[in-house]
Formats: C-alpha cells, sequence, structure tokens
C-alpha cells in the first residue's frame, strides 16, 4: 500500500480516497484500520456512515469498537431497502465519516442519485471523508474495462471528484496473491471463482487495472503538487492547454467524453464539450430520442468536470473552427463514423475542413459505432 499526501489551501474538510485494482486488494481493510487507529490513537471523532463487508470476516472484525450511524430505510417497489442515512450523518456532524462503496447509486428516492454527491455535500458541511472506490469504476476507463474484461461498468464516478481528494491511498498487491485470495473464498462465494478467475480476474485483465490504478494516482499527485508549486510561485504557471470534446446526438458520444476527461486530466487542463446547435432544429420534437441523448451527455459532460458549450450555427464546422480558434484550443477530440464517398461529396467532412482552418492543434478522431453496430453489440 502505498499512500500519498497532498498539501492544498486551507479547507473546511479534507477527503481521503482508497484505489485498488480490483475488489479484494483491501482497501475497505485498509480505511477501516486507519479510521480505528484515528478514533483509538488520535482521539479523533471517526464514525462509519456506510461500510460494505460482503460477508469477509477480516473487514467485519475491523467494524469492532466504531460508532455506526444506522442507515435509512427507504421504500421502493413494495419492499424496503436500506442507504446511507446522509442526514443522520449531518445531524451527528461527526469530525471523520467512512463512506464505502463511492461509485454507488443510490435507490430512488434518496438526496442524491449518487453517493459520491453524498460525499460532497459531507464536504460541504465540514466533515472529513475516507471512502474507496475501484479504479475500474471512474468514468474515463470505462471503455478500456469493457474492452479488456467484457465487463459493462454501469456505477461510475467522475474522473474529477479526485481532484478535489486530498489524500490518495492506493492500496497495491500482486496479482497471484489476489487470485489467490479469490480462490481462497476471500472475495467471492465458492461458486463465482472459476468464472471470476476466467474473466476479470484473468492475469492480463489484472495487471492492466493494477498499472492504471498506479498510473492514476501518479497523475494525480503531480498535477496537485503542480498546482501547489504554481499557487506558492515556485514555477512559472506554463500556458494552459484547453480540450474540446466535439457533441453530437449519435449513440456512443459517451466514448468521446471519457476520452477528452482523461486526455485534459493528463494535461492538467480546462476542458469543454462543444454542440453545434443549427437555427432550423426543433429541439427534439422530430427525434425526441436524440434529444434525449444529447441532455445525456450534456449532463455526463458536466459530471466530468467540462464547460458545456451550445453554439449556435447554420455550419457546424464554422462554428467549431471559430470557437478553437477564439479559445485558443489545443486539444480535439472528434467522433467519426463510416461515411460513403457521396456523402462526403455532398456534405463535406467536418474534420477535414477544422484541419485545413486551425493550426498547431492535435487532433483525436476516435472511430464511432453505427446504433446497428451497438444494437448488435
Amino acid at each position: 500500500m502505498a499512500e500519498i499526501k497532498l498539501e492544498r489551501e486551507a479547507e473546511a474538510a479534507k477527503l481521503r480516497v482508497y484505489i485498488g485494482a480490483a475488489p479484494g486488494v483491501g482497501k475497505t481493510y485498509h480505511m477501516l484500520n486507519d479510521a480505528y487507529m484515528m478514533k483509538h490513537q488520535q482521539g479523533i471523532d471517526v464514525v462509519i456512515g456506510l461500510v460494505e463487508t460482503h460477508g469477509r470476516k477480516d473487514t467485519e472484525a475491523r467494524l469492532r469498537d466504531l460508532e455506526i450511524v444506522p442507515q435509512r430505510e427507504i421504500p421502493y417497489h413494495g419492499v424496503s431497502l436500506k442507504e446511507m442515512d446522509l442526514d443522520g450523518i449531518l445531524f451527528r456532524r461527526p469530525q471523520t465519516v467512512v463512506v464505502d462503496e463511492l461509485a454507488h447509486t443510490n435507490v430512488p428516492g434518496s438526496k442524491n442519485r449518487k453517493r459520491y454527491e453524498d460525499v460532497l455535500e459531507l464536504l460541504d458541511a465540514g466533515i472529513n471523508v475516507m471512502t474507496a472506490v475501484n479504479i475500474q469504476h471512474l468514468e474515463t476507463l470505462n471503455d478500456a474495462v469493457n474492452r479488456s474484461a467484457n465487463v459493462i461498468i454501469r456505477e461510475t464516478v467522475p474522473d474529477s471528484f479526485l481532484k478535489r481528494a486530498n489524500e490518495v491511498v492506493n492500496v497495491d498487491i500482486t496479482v497471484d496473491e489476489l487470485r489467490n485470495r479469490l480462490r481462497q473464498g476471500k472475495i467471492y462465494a465458492p461458486e463465482k471463482v472459476e468464472q471470476s478467475l476466467a474473466n476479470f480476474f484473468r492475469k492480463g485483465n489484472l495487471n492492466m487495472l493494477r498499472e492504471i490504478s498506479l498510473r492514476t494516482t501518479a497523475e494525480q499527485v503531480g498535477n496537485q503538487a503542480s498546482q501547489y508549486r504554481r499557487v506558492q510561485g515556485l514555477e512559472q504557471a506554463p500556458i494552459p492547454e484547453k480540450v474540446m470534446v466535439c457533441l453530437s446526438t449519435r449513440p456512443g458520444t459517451e466514448r468521446l467524453l471519457r476520452i477528452g476527461a482523461r486526455v485534459a486530466g493528463r494535461l492538467a487542463s480546462n476542458w469543454y464539450a462543444v454542440y453545434v446547435s443549427r437555427p432550423d432544429e426543433d429541439k427534439g420534437h422530430g427525434d425526441p430520442e436524440a434529444f434525449h441523448r444529447l441532455e445525456e451527455y450534456q449532463r455526463m459532460a458536466r459530471d466530468l468536470g467540462a464547460q458545456v458549450v451550445t453554439l449556435s450555427d447554420k455550419n457546424v464546422s464554422d462554428a467549431l473552427v471559430r470557437y478553437a480558434q477564439q479559445e485558443s484550443i489545443s486539444h480535439v477530440v472528434f467522433g467519426q463514423t463510416a461515411r460513403s464517398r457521396w456523402d462526403l461529396f455532398l456534405h463535406g467532412s467536418v474534420i477535414n475542413r477544422f484541419l485545413s482552418e486551425v493550426r498547431d492543434v492535435t487532433v483525436q478522431v476516435v472511430p464511432m459505432q453505427t446504433a446497428k453496430q451497438l444494437r448488435k453489440g
């Protein structure tokens, strides 16, 4: 386990994030162990907001002598489901609260849609938070994990959430040790072991996730250390890079957003999700599904830390070229579907026009599946 502490400007509350490459590496165990020592050795008022032990005895044992704020019950479709009691924690007002399973989607009827939004509310209220998440739940890694493990991760956390962290703790064990834990029944029930070893817990997939986890933590530290030095006047701030993702209503555009957010994260830069609306658009009345997709893409872009921009122009190419030049954009992400030569002749190519007009810009063209391909997949 490698712990990296980051200096930040004074804030009302601090966030510590425990990151791991996969379930079973010991994130929750280490988080609870730290919470126990904070309470009994440092006298800090620590409570458990929510912890999922998944029946793991070592993890359950670490809950000893730690106050637990009871979960609240929410009626849903005739049954009663339990969720973390956000209001109960706010009323209790501990110095620090432990909140597990950061990527969890709350039951409908909860105060916030996602648990990470609960965490942000706790931080805004001046309560320190310790939380844990697996690296594959970061939004921009969704596509990479899907390709490697053939698993769709539906519960995600925007990468921008990590920028709020004061401390990042990477909980790391070897791939062989993790697979042994799985075989010993310390992660999943026995009937799930062989299937897991052949799929998500394949050596190749775990090695990839472990590498990404270490690299992501290093990038986070480097970005914040650089920011701290600039704030303190220890180095001259470079000319900021700017990333633009060109939005459309096509299915699959979320992949462009993940890539754009990833590029912006590496560059520690601002980024923009830009959509060009033609004056004759009917705001979704002719194609309500497309209009709904656009709203979802813009919401996702905001969650990932982008500034959402809508331009109005009868010519998409003109609008994108003008905006990139005005804002000194340095990186652009386009999506491209297969088109016939006749279609290109009649309507031209936005990408080709952009490349001919804008200089000193890195352009990344991402192949996009058609709606038919997505349905088959």
